[in-house]
């Protein structure tokens, strides 16, 4: 498709065209492939390079042009050029003077005067741009198009990867065609370069190469995010274990874990594009997003509203594409952005001139368009804060709201952080039944939200460490005692959080457990304390 669309901008005698890439050699390669192609552009051309460093150089003859680098000696030699041709020009974005560089108005004026010839000449002439970042001055920007060149497809990768085998015979790849497209598969996002040096450290690490060296091309792509300076890689060795209750949304996630694989396609269905966990503070919600990534066995990438903005001009929004673009570009991927009510914190103010609204309506495009297996998961305490146009249907999949623990939940958060601690005999030797005594607990923590319980456990270990002997039950129970639990201090708050989901989000417990909750709770608001509308999964 990008091949004949292409074609058709050169045929239309689009004058100039901007290919935003750091794939110099391949896009050369992509663009002598299709205007030599005579059933496709109509008529051959021949193909000039040119950079400031060697001035223009015809590949179609292979003999260099003499005194064409400086650029308006270039641009006049194509004016005066009587062949169909394309000019192929790298790195031109220097003398358009964006970010704070100063701009060449003698170079820009020059483009602008030789357009005419380029559209309406007798000569095919069709220049293209190509640089790693995307810069065009104002008085071009009528002139000039963008074509968006896409990053190596699966074939290609194969194609590469199949090449360094063969030229590397003493490396050992006892692999399979399943392996090999799974290896490959993990290099999609990255460039053909970056594939390749992905695959010869994986070659290089121990003479061979197998599904083993999965982590090695997933680092590679770790690197790509890293060099973006807003986005985050997060690494998670959390499971869907270590996640208390939550049955509802754990279900969910699970069923639709693959959803962007071949197998799916057969059912017809479309990758999901993300969630809303909302909800009390400390219950869970950026522990579902890390441990997604482990579910999924996709790259969690989180997203900080606080590194997008910039104060230059422009540069804020565009970060945000760059984010954005990076996270299409290592898809399927898994994008978190945490209490996002307060990366949007400044919409609707003026102090910004408007950024934080261009921003904003940035993302919702994105999430509303994007093509590319990028799932958003944002989580939320204040939902008071989040704008209509965010919590319509079509950006989220679904909206789920995480209540306070039920009974059969806090036995399970229990059971978590006392198995994951009490690893050494002789500290758990006077804890005996563990069943019973989370049985025990659950029934003394109403109320507790589930970090205030991880606090407990971890608090009473800290006394029994302290006095050097096994921990003992009165350590919980003091601790518990002496606690006063989030669903105190900010009862009323809690209280319009459950009026607001009722109606408008899903619980991420089982409807079973909602029968579990508090008395006292019920009895304050029965119809919010369900946590909304429930689903079975």
């Amino acid at each position: 498709m990008s091949a004949y669309k292409l074609s058709n901008l050169i045929r239309a005698r689009f004058p100039m065209i901007y290919v935003t890439t750091f794939e110099e050699d391949r896009v050369t390669k992509y663009i002598k492939q299709v205007v030599t192609d005579v059933k496709q552009v109509k008529f051959a051309r021949e193909v000039f390079t040119w950079t400031q460093t060697s001035g223009l150089f015809n590949d179609t003859t292979g003999k260099s042009v003499s005194d064409t680098t400086c650029p308006c000696k270039m641009l006049e030699y194509i004016r005066k050029y009587d062949k169909d041709a394309v000019f192929i020009i790298y790195d031109f974005h220097v003398n358009f003077g964006l970010k704070n560089r100063t701009p060449d108005y003698n170079v820009i004026r020059k483009i602008r005067d030789i357009v005419p010839d380029l559209k309406l000449g007798s000569v095919r002439k069709t220049i293209f741009f190509v640089a790693p970042e995307l810069l065009i001055p104002e008085a071009l920007q009528k002139e000039i198009t963008i074509f968006d060149f896409p990053l190596p497809t699966l074939k290609e990768i194969r194609a590469k990867f199949d090449s360094m085998l063969n030229q590397n015979k003493s490396v050992q790849a006892d692999l399979t065609d399943e392996e090999k497209d799974k290896l490959c598969k993990a290099a999609l996002g990255l460039t053909l370069q970056e594939a390749e040096s992905a695959f010869a450290l994986a070659m290089v690490n121990d003479g061979k190469i197998d599904s083993g060296d999965l982590p090695v091309i997933l680092e590679e792509k770790v690197q790509v995010i890293k060099k973006t300076g807003i986005l985050e890689f997060i690494r998670s060795e959390y499971s869907i274990k270590d996640i208390g209750g939550l049955d509802n949304l754990k279900s969910w996630l699970l069923k639709r874990n693959n959803s962007w694989s071949e197998q799916a396609k057969k059912y017809c269905i479309p990758a999901p594009k993300g969630v809303l966990v909302t909800g009390v503070p400390g219950c869970g919600k950026s522990l579902t997003a890390k441990a997604m990534s482990t579910i999924w066995q996709l790259p969690l990438l989180k997203l900080d509203f606080g590194k997008v903005f910039s104060g230059l001009v422009g540069s804020s929004e565009e970060n945000m594409r760059r984010a954005l673009a990076t996270a299409e570009a290592v898809a399927p991927s898994i994008l978190w952005i945490d209490e996002i009510e307060k990366g949007l914190s400044g919409l609707g103010s003026n102090g910004d001139s408007g950024v934080s609204s261009r921003i904003f309506g940035q993302f919702l495009t994105w999430m509303q368009e994007k093509e590319a297996p990028v799932f958003v998961i944002a989580t939320a305490n204040n939902i008071s804060n989040l704008p209509p146009e965010l919590l319509r249907k079509g950006r989220f999949d679904e909206i789920f709201f995480v209540d306070l623990p039920t009974l059969g939940e806090r036995k399970e958060i229990f059971k978590l952080h006392l198995e994951k601690r009490l690893k050494d005999k002789e500290v758990a030797s006077e804890i005996a039944g563990i069943k019973n005594l989370c049985a025990e607990l659950a029934k003394m923590t109403e109320g507790f939200i589930g970090s205030e319980i991880e606090q407990v456990v971890i608090s009473a270990l800290c006394d029994a460490f302290f006095e050097n002997r096994p921990l003992k039950f009165e350590d919980l129970e003091k601790n518990i005692s002496t606690t006063v639990p989030l669903s105190m201090t900010q009862r009323e708050q809690i209280l319009a959080l459950r009026a607001w989901a009722n109606i408008r989000a899903v619980s991420a417990a089982k409807t079973s457990n909602l029968k579990q909750y508090d008395k006292e709770i019920r009895e304050d608001n029965i119809a919010a304390s369900r946590g909304g509308r429930t689903l079975d999964f």
